[in-house]
């Protein structure tokens, strides 16, 4: 490169390191790969291994750095990307575009991992990538949305595999140096650090900040000097360690993460607890709002709980964290004893009980986030069905359709998991630069004209390059394994870049059920090693480190890998992360997915293929029960829960085997005179229109935003006002009511039947309950997949010889039998969530 003069180097030398530094700290180089190059001229071996431009920027010497400042060509491309990183935030989004002037100032976006990206290592699996996915898609549609979660010094454990097959969980030290963060000053350039009284002691968190393109995320670590030991230990380590341990994790996140975000005057109107790990945020915003309105503790739960969403991705009730009354007592009395002033600790830990007067029942995350917030919604359509089940004693007596559980169903943010051939394609699919940053109207239509040349083209070379990085990762992972034997050294060169590769990896747990296509062993052989239709298949996963079932079956995958007839057809690739996903997501042409229905509550991994061209070949569980069409993909199973049954999964193994035979590998093979596979092109072009636009976070935040954040930022300045004013007369309309619940009665229904319909006509005494206080109304369960039908009757005389009893009127469909419809009283009004604020419900004859 050439060299512009000696005297002018040591300018040029701190203006480019500038540059680098600010680059360094853009985490938008997870989904933007503009200034790969740049990283790549400093140490291409340790940015190819590591993704990490802070890192790369650290281990580089002043020597090479001096180089490069020197030339011109180099200086500029720095200045022009910052430039553009610059120009970048600046700019408005769709948000900004699509509802301009919104009463929205901030979404802060809580959870317990963040799968950002390989350099920031502080998320485990699917609710991290989520968040991360999420967080991404908000900065390319220029949603205000913060994220807020912790800073482990381990995350989650790195995994190796011993000679003998068996997982080596392994815990590096994240070197907060060594990271793309900068820790948080206030606007003296002092250090934030924030104070938590736990029992005996306080314990000092430090704030630190990552940039994620136009959005920011905050982290809190307890890795602090003037902390013990113990207490410096509690962001160690993702998921690690015992209830009180993880206890301490989740109200740092939750208290101190919202006491982060009024020490920075951030102005939060809307709060989105992803999962209920977040919970104690609840509690943290009411105290806030106590301080600031002098109001009780009931108003300003009910001024700051419409503001709140709640998230839930577990599918089974016995995945929610509880913890030990007594526990959370001691804790609890310690944080706000002297903040909650007249607030009883029993009454606090009522928000976390199904029966709030037991006090031997644990304390339930989930509960505290359900009694804390405006709207709760699971992560896929089935999973709202689970979902309502599980929540369904919180509401007793309503309807299960009722349960107010709604769902938007995850999606993945496509630029951070398309290959570079995909993102071209797509690019000129969509006629836009950037496809992902607006509604995504027409992508669909463009997909569906592209020729099959492109496609096939997009998936020959996705393919080339994942069978070379399997390669040049086993040849690593067998040596690091203990060296290269007879059978070993065959993995220098295993795979073949023509040859149908499939996918599976994910978390080895047994509702995933990973070795569903073990079942039979040498059935599975055979598929693998054909000679006239050669299949290969890629393995990678985690099991926690107190999984034995999962370590099991990690350790009977390695075995059958390393049988010698097998090994160069298949790999099991050991310590999976985003690096490792992102290969495999862009180059095998068929994920597969085998959960045990209904236990995926939405799945992300085989939505990442879309972008890229894969198929799916899935159980109907999570987002593939409302994705799968024939003409998409394959799919397994009935549709149908069957439990925890043996028999079952020897049969979902035998249709996994059939469809693979019989379906997937020969339309994949049958190709036309050009070597094309036209059968197979159809059904990958149809499911990359249709389903890629419908399962990317683009749409997934677009929803969020329009169905949650913006009626919450609403909701929330309205019970806000005037110190809280409306909360106040919410809480006085609920007393009412509750007080005057039991006393309402029916007396007589008369139903006349036409072809104009069924006229209904009841007699309800209200007793001192206003008519305006409530609805009186017919209902009839849904048909099929339909919404119930709910009708208000209309009061119209009073019953005879009554004070407060008059007959209520409607009519009601003939399209249905009049025995369908049962007359019901709920609570009503204005403003208020029902059931979710006001639970009552009285039914006729019933």
């Amino acid at each position: 490169m050439p060299s512009t003069g000696a005297e002018t180097l040591p300018a040029q030398l701190l203006a480019s390191l500038k540059c680098l530094e600010e680059l360094a700290l853009e985490l938008r180089i997870s989904w933007d790969h503009s200034t790969d190059d740049i990283w790549r001229e400093l140490d291409p071996e340790l940015w190819e291994l590591t993704r990490n431009p802070t890192l790369v920027l650290h281990a580089t010497s002043e020597t090479k750095l001096r180089g490069l400042a020197a030339a011109t060509d180099y200086r500029r491309r720095l200045e022009d990307f910052v430039l553009a990183r610059r120009l970048y935030a600046r700019s408005p989004g769709w948000f900004q575009f699509a509802h301009p002037g919104a009463p929205l100032n901030h979404v802060a976006y809580f959870s317990m991992e963040f799968g950002v990206c390989e350099a920031l290592p502080i998320y485990s699996g699917g609710l991290g990538n989520v968040a991360g996915d999420q967080l991404k898609a908000s900065s390319d549609l220029g949603v205000p949305i913060i994220g807020v979660g912790l800073l482990y010094q381990q995350g989650y454990f790195r995994q190796a595999i011993d000679p003998h097959g068996n997982q080596l969980a392994l815990y590096p030290y994240n070197a907060p140096a060594e990271l793309p963060i900068t820790p948080v000053r206030d606007r003296d350039g002092k250090l934030v650090r924030l104070e938590l009284q736990f029992p005996g002691s306080k314990v000092w968190l430090r704030a630190w900040r990552a940039n994620i393109g136009r959005v920011t995320l905050y982290l809190l670590d307890s890795n602090d000097g003037a902390n013990m030991a113990f207490h410096r230990g509690i962001t160690s380590e993702l998921y690690g360690g015992g209830p009180e341990l993880r206890l301490m994790q989740e109200l740092v996140l939750g208290i101190g993460g919202w006491r982060l975000l009024q020490r920075l005057n951030i102005k939060t109107d809307v709060c989105h607890l992803n999962e209920g790990h977040a919970a104690f945020a609840v509690l943290e915003r009411a105290a806030c709002f106590m301080e600031q309105t002098g109001k009780p503790f009931e108003v300003a739960l009910a001024a700051t709980r419409v503001g709140n969403l709640f998230t839930t991705h577990t599918p089974v009730a016995a995945g929610f964290d509880r913890f030990d009354s007594a526990l959370v007592t001691r804790y609890l009395e310690s944080l706000f004893t002297s903040r909650l002033s007249g607030v009883a600790t029993d009454q606090v830990l009522a928000l976390g009980r199904r029966d709030p007067t037991d006090r031997k029942e644990p304390f339930n995350m989930a509960y505290l986030a359900i009694r804390g917030s405006g709207a709760i919604n699971a992560v896929s359509r089935l999973h709202g069905a689970v979902s309502r089940e599980i929540f369904a004693d919180l509401f007793p007596r309503w309807p299960l359709t009722e349960v107010p559980v709604g769902h938007v169903t995850n999606g993945v943010h496509t630029p951070t998991w398309d290959s570079l051939y995909a993102q071209r394609l797509w690019r000129t699919a969509s006629r836009r630069e950037d496809p992902w940053s607006g509604t995504l109207e027409g992508i669909a239509e463009h997909m569906r004209a592209m020729s099959d040349d492109l496609l096939w083209g997009l998936r020959t070379q996705n393919r080339k390059e994942l069978v070379q990085y399997v390669r040049e990762r086993m040849e690593h992972q067998d040596v690091a394994a203990g060296g290269l034997d007879e059978n070993t050294q065959r993995s220098r060169s295993p795979f073949d870049p023509q040859t149908l590769t499939l996918g599976f990896a994910r978390r080895f747990a047994t509702y995933k059920r990973p070795t569903l296509l073990l079942q039979h062993p040498e059935r599975l052989a055979r598929i693998l090693t054909n000679p006239k239709f050669p299949v290969q298949l890629v393995i990678a996963g985690k099991a926690h480190p107190a999984d034995e079932p999962g370590r099991a079956m990690i350790k009977q995958w390695v075995e059958f890998v390393s049988r010698p007839e097998v090994r160069p057809h298949v790999v099991f690739i050991a310590d999976y992360d985003m690096i490792v996903a992102q290969h495999l997501v862009r180059g095998v042409d068929l994920w597969l997915n085998t959960p045990r229905r209904p236990w995926e509550a939405s799945g992300t991994s085989g939505m990442k293929v879309l972008v890229n061209g894969g198929l799916n070949l899935s159980e109907l569980d999570g987002w593939w029960a409302e994705a799968y069409a024939p003409e998409v993909g394959w799919a397994i199973g009935d549709g149908r829960e069957h439990g925890d049954d043996a028999a079952w999964d020897a049969v979902e193994a035998e249709s996994l085997y059939d469809v693979l035979e019989q379906e997937v590998i020969p339309m994949f093979y049958q190709r036309n005179e050009k070597g094309i596979p036209v059968t197979w092109l159809a059904r990958m072009r149809e499911s990359m229109a249709r389903l890629t636009p419908q399962f990317s976070a683009n749409r997934t935040v677009r929803e969020y935003t329009e169905k949650y954040y913006l009626p919450a930022a609403i909701g929330y300045r309205k019970r806000e006002a005037n110190s809280g004013e409306l909360a106040e007369e919410v809480l006085k309309w609920r007393h009412r009511v509750g007080q005057h619940w039991a006393t309402i009665s029916f007396g007589s229904t008369k139903v006349e039947s036409s072809n104009l319909g069924h006229e209904f006509a009841t007699q309800v005494y209200l007793n001192d309950l206003l008519s305006d206080s409530v609805s009186i109304e017919l209902y009839a369960e849904p048909e099929r997949s339909g919404a119930p039908v709910r009708i208000p009757l209309v009061r119209s005389a009073k019953v005879a010889g009554s004070v407060d009893g008059f007959v209520y009127t409607g009519r009601a469909p003939a399209a249905r039998p009049a025995s369908d419809y049962t007359v019901r009283v709920v609570p009503s009004k204005a403003g208020v969530l029902v059931p979710l604020e006001a639970s009552s419900i009285i039914w006729q004859n019933t």
